[in-house]
């Protein structure tokens, strides 16, 4: 971040004009995102080691059905899926399960996972890659993720005296008192950042073909900023990339810039045709997904071969969902600092070790750093320096 973290707490608390006593209920259908609970969830004996370590990132935000509105699990019970790791990055490990002997699985038994999945893009059966990210994919470009202890955005919120550390997402919060998400805003605005080597493999595999989509739960814009063509991407949670005045009858649209312009004068942008707030098309809580979320799901996930999820805690809904909409024979790999999306009823989520009697074992799990297993996966796909061309071309333009 360009300010230290107490100057930009006292900004946001000097911003703070309403009752910090006063908690603005969420929209129907919607809560607030609880705090994570449940035991840590270190790799057990059954993970290789493959001698990288990890600098930094992983969970964020995320977790089951469809719905029209931002939300989050809210299951009372811990589980895998609430695990958060707090304590230093993890070495990058393979998960290698001891399956029992009569669950059968995509992946031969003398093999990892990682080398099956290496093999199923080289030889050409995957061909429609649909990748799922969250802020993990995002931290070591400098941007911090919502749920890591410590350092998380909803952790240090937690300091700026809101009434409750979502209320900087929550669209009622925002109509009262926009201020506070403005200085934030301000801190994460695109353009500051440069893209992670886990958004270049991302644009690697676009340039190869093999990408059929990227759908994010980020609102950084780094996809665009890696030079993604926006036809590939969706961003699942809106982005800075365009905003709207929220007022009912006008919605004129703003660009960007124009809104960056106001936020980096210390203004808050107002409607130049009604003077209601304008708002960076980012999905708060209380408001529904862009509808290009919903009008391409269903043909993505039934038409890919290989899902890669990276750097999200899969909590919020409904984005969480959407790894249960691939064929039930598609390869799914996490890459993560801890294991998540853990399926309590069959096909309700990941199934890492073949639990569930009777159903294929199709999920795979690299533990550690996005950008780190990233790195490995170029490298064994012999792309290593095509990655490495992307990164020093973005740097070059950008001298």
């Amino acid at each position: 971040m360009n300010r230290s973290i107490d100057e930009l707490a006292n900004r946001i608390e000097n911003a703070l004009s309403i009752d910090e006593k006063i908690k603005p209920q969420p929209a129907s259908g919607d809560e607030a995102i609880p705090r994570d609970q449940g035991k840590l969830g270190n790799a057990d004996a059954n993970e290789t080691s493959v001698g990288i370590n990890a600098d930094s990132n992983s969970d964020s935000e995320s977790g089951s059905d469809y719905g029209t509105s931002y939300s989050s699990s809210s299951d009372s019970e811990s589980d895998d899926d609430h695990n958060i790791y707090n304590g230093p990055p993890p070495p990058l490990a393979v998960h290698m399960p001891l399956l029992p002997a009569d669950v059968k699985s995509v992946f031969a038994k003398d093999q990892s996972a990682l080398d099956v999945i290496v093999e199923f893009i080289q030889n050409g059966r995957a061909k429609r890659i649909v990748v799922m990210a969250g802020a993990g994919i995002s931290t070591d470009a400098g941007i911090p993720d919502f749920r890591s202890p410590g350092t998380g955005l909803y952790d240090n919120l937690q300091s700026y005296k809101l009434p409750y550390p979502e209320a900087i997402f929550s669209i009622d919060y925002f109509k009262k008192n926009p201020k506070p998400f403005y200085v934030l805003a301000k801190e994460l605005y695109p353009g500051q950042f440069v893209p992670t080597k886990s958004h270049f493999f991302i644009k690697l595999l676009a340039d190869k073909g093999l990408l059929q989509r990227h759908y994010t739960q980020n609102i950084d814009c780094l996809e665009r900023v890696a030079g993604i063509d926006p036809e590939l991407i969706v961003e699942a949670h809106g982005s800075f990339h365009t905003a709207h005045c929220i007022g009912k009858k006008c919605r004129k649209e703003y660009s960007q810039s124009w809104v960056q312009e106001k936020i980096f004068a210390d203004e808050i942008p107002r409607c130049d045709t009604c003077a209601s707030l304008i708002k960076p098309d980012i999905t708060f809580f209380g408001e529904g997904l862009p509808s290009r979320f919903f009008d391409l799901l269903k043909h993505d996930f039934s038409s890919c071969d290989l899902l890669i999820v990276m750097g999200t805690s899969l909590l919020v809904q409904p984005f969480a969902s959407l790894v249960n909409d691939v064929g039930d024979s598609v390869p799914r790999l996490l890459i993560n600092r801890v294991r998540v999306g853990e399926a309590r009823l069959p096909g309700s989520g990941f199934d890492f070790d073949g639990r569930h009697v009777g159903r294929l074992h199709r999920d795979a799990l690299i533990l550690g750093d996005c950008d780190e297993a990233c790195s490995l996966l170029a490298e064994r796909l012999g792309w290593a320096d095509c990655l490495a061309e992307l990164r020093s071309a973005f740097t070059q333009q950008k001298r």
